[in-house]
């Protein structure tokens, strides 16, 4: 019933979306592979020495910072020694040392826990979840121990120099255990503050940010962009602020909110609404999701009176819901139409049927559309 339901909804949204020949050839090559077009970061006020660097280089550098300015800071996890699976802790260990930089066993559970001990004892603890589908053994750890710590002992202490880096989110073949878009699962914890940056810039200023909260943090780093995410990215040290949201495109029509790599297919959306429809689009980068932004959405809300939220996380329960919910409580009377939600389907993450599930310009576009002529 689930299949029937989901195949009739795509071909809809294919048989609308498709507006000639040429569109449709660039569709089908759009989706083959990876579904988005990676917007450099055009924002110029850094007066700072820069450098190219994809996002991967951004995470490495920021690391090498942190462990050269807090000689109590230390990396571990699976694999870190000789760089990890995607190379983000790369010659670290020759830099550092092997008492700074080392593997763990393969155990999640372990990690998190190994962590916490090393933060509450005043060590900077900056941990490696290989991939975000392997954190929920952590989840315990995370969720009632780290979040909790400083709750539970009133003040007395607490494991605010946890970091964890987890990779999430789709990669073009990586099926239902490396996909995964967790970030909801842990927004609903008191304690922990997440973010995700949506390029190599943003992924260095929160990693930074993250190291020297004095909360437990979780960055989830949107894998695809390790590599494709190229920006100008300062050299020295600087810092993104946890819980701004950041407008990277005005517009008066549509606010469309998005985090990671969906910001990228949003802002290719914003170009294609200009172009066809002859509106624009307001976009933001949500940036934090604990805490998140709630008065830059809303004003945008008020401002444009639609919105449409997208993520690659499943529908239910996927923190376009939490958004949602607060937008009809603060700007109810300001909205033009009903707030939509462009998403993963509520199934596992699929292999080679990724293009279908991820929400992709076309379906944005297709909810744009439609709150448009609501």
């Amino acid at each position: 019933m689930i299949l029937s339901k989901l195949s009739t909804q795509l071909l809809n949204t294919r048989a609308s979306l498709i507006l000639n020949t040429e569109r449709k050839s660039v569709l089908l090559k759009h989706v083959r592979w990876i579904q988005f077009t990676y917007y450099t970061d055009k924002n110029n006020n850094v007066t700072d020495e820069t450098e190219k660097l994809n996002m991967y280089q951004a995470i490495n550098n920021g690391l090498r910072i942190a462990l050269t300015k807090d000689p109590d800071a230390v990396i571990f996890g699976e694999d870190v020694a000789f760089g990890g699976v995607f190379r983000c802790t790369l010659d670290l260990q020759k830099q550092f040392g092997k008492d700074r930089v080392f593997n763990t066993p393969l155990c999640e559970q372990g990690i998190a826990g190994f962590g916490i001990g090393l933060a509450t004892a005043g060590v900077t603890a900056i941990a490696e979840i290989q991939f975000a589908d392997y954190i929920f053994p952590a989840f315990d750890q995370l969720v009632n121990e780290a979040a909790k710590l400083r709750y539970r002992s009133g003040g007395e202490f607490d494991c605010g120099k946890l970091t964890i880096r987890a990779p999430c989110g789709a990669v073009g073949h990586g099926g239902l255990y490396h996909s995964q878009s967790p970030e909801a699962y842990f927004a609903h914890t008191p304690g922990l503050k997440i973010v995700m940056p949506r390029g190599a810039k943003q992924a260095k200023g929160l990693l930074l940010s993250c190291i020297e909260e004095p909360d437990p943090c979780i960055m989830f780093e949107p894998k695809i962009l390790y590599r494709i995410a190229i920006d100008e990215v300062p050299t020295a040290h600087y810092k993104i602020e946890i819980g701004k949201a950041e407008v990277v495109r005005q517009g008066d029509a549509v606010t469309l909110v998005g985090w990671g790599t969906q910001v990228h297919v949003l802002l290719e959306v914003a170009d294609l609404v200009q172009e066809e429809l002859g509106a624009s689009c307001e976009v933001i980068d949500l940036v934090s999701i604990l805490p998140w932004d709630a008065e830059l959405v809303c004003k945008s809300a008020k401002k444009t009176g639609r919105v449409v939220i997208a993520h690659e996380a499943p529908l239910t329960n996927g923190f376009g819901a939490e958004i949602v919910s607060t937008l009809q409580e603060e700007c109810f009377l300001h909205l033009e139409a009903p707030i939509q939600r462009v998403t993963g389907w509520d199934t596992p993450f699929p292999h080679v049927f990724e293009p279908f599930y991820l929400p992709d310009k076309w379906r944005c576009f297709a909810a744009v559309r439609n709150i448009l002529n609501y």
